[in-house]
């Protein structure tokens, strides 16, 4: 078998392959890291058939979606999975066929309903059913401290204690663990009787990811994430550097009109001198009326950057081809001491 892991923070992803068919599965894959998997891919020879999250994640975004229309591979999930993407659910017991390889769903709900383990040779993918000195955590959306009690004492503590277990978090740094090591070493799992357990599960007073909200929302409905919108509107504009701005500002030679996007409170405090005020919300419906010539050259701009972006690709995918995005946004002209104005919009 073919393996390689890869560390996002303290989230895990896995590629495992056969070497002698060159197929591979990828599980748990991070929107960030596309690119990494594809050249690890590519350097072990191997062509991804099986994009797989062991669960509906809560603290990072997915990357099952993207990659699967990239690659042509269908989205495995447990059958329990309320995304909609989701192109082959599995059932506990069933197999996916990866070369020689048979990787095997053992249905693990606890963390969250549609949570499963994945068990192949003697590798045993954990997800966030258990993890390494710890478990996965009950406090989410469909989390359950009952079903998780019954899905580790009840069935994946039960199998061989020599096989090693990858959990989809890891924050120490540690490559792997075994079901032996856990259950003499994992604190949580001390806990054997029922109450004691579920009554543990329910006093852990863990924070919140930083992104639930979002990650939900995207892991869930296949939506789009912040970042990735910016992205996508970055890889459609060309941009202008703080400096350029100033030079043509201050030469009053140019023929550019310089577009705030802000609200008009912001505006008022102060802007870019000669900037026209179009907030982002009103743009779609103002800009025949604010910008009648579609060849003019607008550069945009906000207060950090990112709504900026957005704006100018909106306006060149209607049509205003000379529409040009800041580097950069209020904050950064006010600091690096270029010149701004005051007072009302005319």
């Amino acid at each position: 078998m073919i393996f390689e892991s890869v560390a996002t923070g303290g989230c895990r992803s896995y590629i495992v392959g056969c070497e002698h068919s060159c197929a591979a599965a990828l599980i748990d894959p991070e929107l960030s890291q596309i690119d990494r998997y594809l050249a690890l891919a590519a350097k072990d020879g191997l062509r991804i058939r099986y994009v797989i999250d062991t669960h509906t994640h809560a603290d990072h975004f997915s990357a099952t979606q993207q990659l699967a229309r990239q690659l042509d591979a269908p989205v495995v999930m447990h059958r329990a999975s309320p995304a909609p993407f989701v192109n082959l659910r599995l059932q506990d017991g069933e197999l996916l066929i990866v070369g020689r390889l048979r990787l095997q769903a053992l249905h693990t709900p606890g963390h969250t309903d549609d949570s499963m383990c994945l068990r192949v040779e003697d590798h045993l993918f954990t997800g966030d059913t258990l993890l390494i000195g710890a478990t996965g955590r009950t406090d989410l959306p469909s989390g359950n401290a009952e079903a998780l009690y019954e899905s580790l004492f009840g069935n994946i503590l039960r199998l061989d204690p020599e096989l090693k277990i990858l959990p989809a978090h890891e924050y120490k740094g540690r490559s792997h663990s075994t079901i032996g090591q856990e259950l003499s070493e994992n604190a949580r799992l001390q806990k054997r009787d029922r109450s004691a357990f579920i009554e543990m599960m329910h006093s852990l007073n863990l924070t919140m990811p930083t992104h639930v909200t979002e990650a939900l929302r995207t892991n869930m409905s296949g939506g789009k994430t912040v970042s990735q919108m910016l992205a996508e509107a970055a890889a459609i504009v060309p941009f202008m550097s703080l400096a350029e701005l100033k030079a043509c500002v201050e030469s009053m030679k140019h023929d550019l009109i310089v577009l705030d996007v802000r609200e008009r409170d912001a505006f008022e405090v102060a802007h870019i001198p000669g900037a026209r005020l179009l907030p982002r919300g009103q743009l779609e419906l103002r800009v025949n009326e604010e910008l009648p010539d579609p060849t003019r050259r607008i550069v945009v701009y906000c207060e950090f950057g990112r709504i900026s972006t957005l704006a100018t690709a909106t306006l060149r995918q209607m049509g205003f081809q000379g529409a040009i995005a800041l580097d950069g946004g209020m904050k950064a002209w006010r600091e690096a001491g270029y010149p701004e104005k005051s007072g009302k919009a005319s």
